[in-house]
């Protein structure tokens, strides 16, 4: 018996990709990404229907934006805690709007970027919810200014 999720991918990623051509799979079967706008914002709906809206920036660019001479000597931490407060006014933006509209938040971080991640599921077998999400989505935050 065929998975009704993953025979409902393909059709749905074919008339997305039509809605919002700026849409990209990344890697066969992955998410589908796209930029939200200019400001850094990025979408993305994964097979399994989670949307995700996130914002982030990576440990090279804290280190540039530090760039006084004393990152050499901020542990992975301390960066991270700089790398938060430099995208703290983004992500405000948006926040109780994102969490008002049924997104979690999480922050993501590693050695290489740091991101806040706002999730929601959504069911994929439903092509108009995964439209109508997307379409706010990007009316919401990837509009300009």
């Amino acid at each position: 018996m065929t998975d009704p999720v993953s025979s409902s991918w393909t059709p749905l990623k074919q008339s997305l990709c039509q809605a919002f051509p700026q849409l990209a799979e990344l890697e066969p079967g992955g998410p589908l990404t796209m930029d939200l706008g200019s400001d850094g914002w990025l979408y993305e709906l994964t097979p399994d229907g989670r949307v995700l809206c996130q914002y982030g920036i990576a440990m090279d660019d804290v280190k540039s934006l530090m760039s006084d001479g004393t990152t050499e000597d901020l542990g992975t931490d301390e960066l991270a805690k700089q790398a938060k407060y430099f995208i703290q006014p983004a992500v405000s933006k948006y926040r109780q709007l994102l969490l008002q509209s049924g997104f979690s938040e999480q922050t993501d971080m590693n050695d290489d970027f740091v991101a806040v991640t706002f999730e929601r599921t959504v069911d994929i077998t439903n092509p108009a919810a995964v439209h109508s999400l997307t379409t706010w989505c990007v009316r919401t935050i990837g509009r300009s200014g």
